[in-house]
């Protein structure tokens, strides 16, 4: 049963930014959704209000054993001034599902895509309407029983908050350049990296870090047990193209379930591709390369849809992919994607949601 959201309207608006002004994540709404739950009362006291600090005490379990989590996605403005979201029933129900990994509480699916949609109706007039730019979403679960002992949390704090968002490419879509990473690993198998849990995107600032010192944009990870076989780029899923096979990681345990891999997994297998789920090492891509048969890599993700790489940086050499230019493939991708986002192309799928 969906409970009844209290809302609290805020007094103080704040001052829209210019849409041009916008980047990612500097600017929030004027309201944020808040739920608690406990062992006793389980989830309750669901509420919109004026967006504002936390007050968490020192002992909060997220700040000693890391049980927290979070999600990403994005409303859209269409062209007559209607608000879409894109795949928001996909990405409750995976957060819904990690939780179970970190020890804490499901929320049902249902209600957390109902709290979204109310929250984002109450701040609608900052869903931005330029080229490109979006209202983009982070749920947020994380544990705040005050103790220090190491055990799951006996309660837990959910909240959503609204951040308008630039076009992530504001001068045109951009090839990177990537650094194969070696050393360092994002996750392991048994391990959370199929989870959007805090802890993996701290486990892979250092290396990007680095990366970014060398001269490049991100690091394309390879397996903690072998370090030969691809798994992300970045903080985004991968796929390369070799021949005529549009070729992604298997879903083993140590890879996001993103859902735009699975947007652009759906729509290449309309297209007529070959679509592979399976793993694919750092030695077929350089003798893929080295032939000429490595067509296109790219990264796919909520923030970015599609991001092409122009070359890549392994084992002392430099590959250049498509001439560091866009392939035709993740060219169609992003084109197709963004525009299905913003009510250009009819949604065929069921994955747009119109709250009007």
């Amino acid at each position: 049963m969906i409970q009844s959201i209290t809302v609290h309207a805020t007094t103080h608006p704040r001052p829209h930014a210019p849409e041009s002004e916008l980047g990612f994540g500097r600017i929030f709404t004027d309201h944020m959704f808040m739920m608690e739950h406990s062992n006793e009362k389980g989830w309750h006291n669901p509420r919109i209000e004026p967006y504002g600090s936390l007050t968490l005490d020192p002992a909060a379990a997220v700040f000693h054993y890391g049980q927290a989590m979070f999600e990403g996605f994005k409303a859209f403005r269409t062209a007559d001034g209607r608000v879409l979201l894109f795949r928001p029933d996909r990405h409750c129900h995976r957060m819904s599902e990690g939780a179970k990994r970190l020890c804490m509480p499901s929320m049902d699916p249902g209600f957390m895509q109902h709290a979204v949609t109310e929250l984002v109706k109450r701040d609608r007039a900052w869903v931005p309407s330029s080229p490109g730019t979006s209202l983009y979403i982070r749920p947020t679960m994380i544990a705040d029983e005050p103790f220090l002992g190491v055990r799951p949390s006996g309660k837990y704090l959910f909240f959503v908050i609204l951040s308008p968002v630039g076009a992530y490419y504001a001068e045109g879509i951009a090839p990177v350049k990537i650094w194969v990473e070696r050393d360092f690993v994002r996750a392991a198998h048994g391990g959370l990296g199929a989870v959007k849990a805090g802890a993996n995107y701290a486990a892979s600032l250092l290396a990007a870090d680095e990366a970014k010192k060398r001269g490049y944009s991100q690091v394309l990870w390879l397996d903690a047990h072998d370090h030969r076989y691809l798994e992300e780029v970045g903080v985004m899923n991968l796929f390369v193209l070799i021949g005529d096979e549009l070729v992604t990681p298997a879903l083993e345990g140590s890879i996001l379930s993103g859902v735009t891999r699975d947007s652009v997994i759906t729509l290449s297998r309309e297209w007529g591709m070959k679509v592979s789920e399976r793993r694919v090492s750092i030695d077929e891509l350089v003798e893929a390369q080295k032939q000429g048969r490595l067509r296109e890599v790219f990264g796919c993700g909520t923030a970015s849809v599609i991001s092409p790489v122009g070359e890549l940086a392994w084992d002392g050499t430099r590959m250049s992919i498509n001439e560091g230019r866009i392939g035709p493939v993740a060219q169609k991708l992003y084109d197709t994607i963004s525009q299905i986002q913003r009510g250009v192309l009819a949604d065929r799928h069921g994955w747009v949601v119109d709250i009007g």
